[in-house]
């Protein structure tokens, strides 16, 4: 089975763009879900039936993955209790 890997370029609040690495795919969906769905449908767009042979990944890079998933800062009071 062949892999297709999209890489997350740009990621804001509501709002996700990736590129596959190895084709001229260029998506944009506002969730990691839906970025994911939309990569399934852009290869049956792209490949046709041989997409069937093709697992996506969707991949986040350090500094976008960084900006979704930092916790928000406790008030020192609430961390103290």
């Amino acid at each position: 089975m062949r892999e297709v890997v999209f890489r997350v370029l740009s990621e804001r609040p509501g709002h996700l763009e990736a590129q596959a690495e190895t084709l001229p795919i260029r998506i944009s969906a506002p969730t990691l879900e839906e970025l994911q769905h939309e990569a399934r449908e852009a290869l049956i767009e792209y490949m046709g039936a041989a997409h069937c042979t093709v697992r996506v990944r969707v991949r986040r890079s350090p500094s976008a993955a960084a900006i979704g998933s930092q916790p928000a800062p406790r008030p020192l009071a609430a961390a103290a209790r």
